[in-house]
């Protein structure tokens, strides 16, 4: 007989397992051999407890030790198959069975045995929020440039200041919300919004849950009270309070009762928000409730051509002479557009002209302070921005920057580009930092986020050029800081970074015209080293900044 040896004790083990199952089922006894050393199933030997009447069977059962290596790999193999088979299926039914009974059929009273599924609610927004750094060339610490003489009154006023910030702009909705998984509880976990101090009617509330003798849901709130309409059967706490209890026997009852659930604020803002926690036994879920003022929409009619859609805007100083350049140049290809012009000049000069309105401003206001004003008078939906000293061209098509904004109505701003600077666009990225320290700032040129759907020639950005159209009421709303006389345009665009979005289209452009001498507009054009730390100081207290890249 040959033996068939196996040097490794786990395979050793398994096969002396197998072989013990196979005397078992044959009525037979497994005994050790003792002139067997060897780590193998032929160490043993099958000894009948009883005579084998079928002659057959009996050579169809012949133990391992009396079977050929290939027979006896084969019987293994199917063996340790079996095994595999038998676990798996065993540790799948258990998995199933535990998941059943531990969701749906476990009882108030045994409740204490398990360990709750707990929800957390983290704040997304904090005073102490992690360290940023400006790093690479071209960066500004902008402490270093506030007086020495006032550096402390800044800083502690700054914090202040900043504090009150987060107090307005914070709520509960900036939480971040985990959901537990497999609970039996259903709720709203969006769009669910009150009108401050307005009864109404909570949506979705319900409980799935195997068969007991009672069930008992509570339902919590912070910012408002709790109410059922129209009670019926059925036992409730906490009528017109912040907490609430419904108990009954029947689970269609208590569901009856949750879709008659009220949610009254008592708090009034514009806009907050509350969190409820709805509980059932050991499973917890919280939803977020909105507390806002319904706002009326504000619509513009843009009538059927160009004129009654855009407005042309500008701001002028002591270049009276490139002005007229510019509004014949638009005069050429839009006789009839209205043209807005602020004017801070030293000597004021009357423009004439039809359709143009000129508003004179005291003198050296500065750039922002008349982008301001000329912005606050225009009663088209879209205003397109130029400088005094640009030129329309054939390609400087109005109506294909509306056809951007008007095929995608979230777009607050479109610029283009402008010959001898090209399409220039810059993206903004901005990390909030720590309450203590500020945030740091990054800028840099020729950043694009991806394309305009339906305009390949279009991209998203975060700042464009000075040739732009703006939806007006959105542009409005962020605003030019009128601190920034001498030299600002990126400021806007920081300002508005979170709420406008901005695009760049490269089939749009404007002509620049030829610079002409002018010492004294040079003499306020060009930034003195004062104003440029005044404007770094400006960043640091205003938009909360420790650095800023410039790239």
């Amino acid at each position: 007989m040959t033996q068939h040896l196996i040097n490794d004790e786990t395979a050793y083990n398994e096969e002396v397992r197998d072989l013990a199952g196979w005397c078992q089922s044959n009525n037979l006894k497994m005994v050790k051999d003792p002139s067997q050393t060897v780590l193998s199933s032929t160490a043993w030997q099958a000894v009948p407890e009883c005579q084998v009447e079928d002659k057959k069977a009996s050579q169809q059962f012949l133990p391992p030790s009396h079977k050929t290596p290939e027979q006896m790999d084969s019987l293994l193999q199917m063996g340790r198959c079996k095994q595999v088979l038998v676990l798996a299926i065993f540790c799948l039914s258990a998995s199933v069975m535990y998941s059943f009974i531990y969701h749906y059929s476990t009882t108030e009273e045994h409740t204490d045995q398990l360990v709750p599924q707990q929800i957390r609610a983290v704040p997304s927004i904090s005073l102490r929020q992690p360290n940023c750094t400006c790093q690479g060339s071209g960066v500004l610490v902008l402490k270093d440039h506030l007086p020495k003489d006032r550096y402390d009154d800044i800083v502690k006023r700054r914090a202040e200041e900043y504090r009150k910030h987060h107090i307005r702009t914070s709520s509960s909705l900036n939480r971040l919300i985990l959901a537990p998984s497999n609970i039996p509880l259903q709720y709203p976990i969006q769009g669910f919004t009150v009108v401050p101090l307005q009864k109404t009617l909570i949506p979705g509330l319900a409980l799935h849950a195997a068969k007991r003798q009672s069930y008992k849901v509570t339902l919590r709130v912070s910012s408002g009270v709790l109410a059922i309409k129209a009670l019926g059967e059925g036992d409730q706490e906490g009528q017109g309070e912040n907490e609430i209890t419904v108990q009954s026997t029947s689970l269609s009852d208590l569901n009856n009762l949750l879709g008659r659930m009220t949610y009254t604020s008592t708090v009034y803002r514009m806009r907050t928000g509350d969190l409820a926690h709805f509980t059932f036994e050991h499973h917890e879920a919280v939803f977020p409730i909105v507390i806002q003022q319904t706002s009326m929409p504000v619509l513009y009619d843009i009538g059927n051509d160009i004129n009654y859609r855009v407005t042309i805007v500008t701001k002028t100083f002591l270049r009276y002479t490139e002005l007229q350049v510019l509004i014949s140049s638009i005069r050429t290809y839009y006789k009839d557009i209205k043209i807005i012009i602020a004017d801070d000049s030293l000597e004021p000069q009357k423009v004439n002209g039809s359709n143009i309105e000129q508003y004179i401003m005291p003198p050296a206001q500065g750039w922002f302070a008349g982008r301001n004003l000329a912005v606050s008078q225009v009663t088209t939906k879209y205003f397109l921005w130029v400088d005094d000293d640009f030129l329309f061209t054939d390609k400087t098509k109005i109506e294909n920057l509306v056809e951007v904004m008007e095929a995608t109505p979230e777009l607050d701003v479109v610029g283009g580009s402008v010959a001898g600077h090209g399409q220039f666009y810059f993206s903004l990225v901005y990390e909030e930092g720590n309450g203590e320290d500020g945030g740091c700032l990054k800028r840099e040129g020729a950043v694009k986020y991806q394309p305009v759907p339906g305009f390949p020639t279009c991209s998203f950005t975060s700042g464009v050029i000075n040739l732009f159209l703006g939806r007006t009421d959105a542009v409005r709303k962020v605003g030019f800081d009128p601190r920034l006389k001498r030299v600002a345009h990126s400021e806007f665009f920081m300002d508005g970074l979170g709420s406008l979005l901005v695009a760049s289209c490269s089939h749009v452009s404007i002509g620049h015209q030829p610079k002409i001498a002018n010492a004294k507009y040079s003499s306020f054009r060009r930034q003195k080293s004062k104003d440029f730390e005044d404007k770094l100081a400006h960043h640091f207290f205003k938009n909360h900044l420790k650095c800023i890249r410039y790239g």
